[in-house]
């Protein structure tokens, strides 16, 4: 089950919106209409449970701060991380998930 919920904590941010498992957080509630974003928090949501949660968040700030490390650019950090390449190349696709094997964001790495 997946819960979404319209956060005003995001407001002041560019962020439109993050996944911290089992919550789907919006920056503004009409994001709730957004198939392409809620498609790619989904995928998110996968990938957490995938590897027990806790250890998503810790593989996912290791890498963040090893990209960073090598483009010393935080937007490209955030870019290059392998979930955030596996859900950006297919947050277009609403049947992805259907067909997804276990661990694809491996591909990413």
């Amino acid at each position: 089950m997946i819960i979404i919920i319209c956060q005003r904590l995001l407001k002041n941010t560019k962020i439109s919106g993050i996944t911290l498992f089992p919550f789907i957080l919006l920056r503004k509630s009409e994001y709730r209409q957004n198939s392409t974003l809620i498609n790619h928090e989904r995928i998110h949501i996968r990938q957490q449970l995938e590897l027990l949660v806790v250890p998503f968040y810790i593989w996912y700030l290791t890498e963040y701060y090893l990209r960073y490390l090598k483009y010393k650019n935080p937007d490209l950090a955030y870019r290059n991380i392998s979930f955030e390449r596996e859900a950006y190349a297919n947050e277009h696709n609403p049947d992805y998930l259907m067909s997804r094997k276990f661990w694809s964001f491996f591909k990413y790495i």
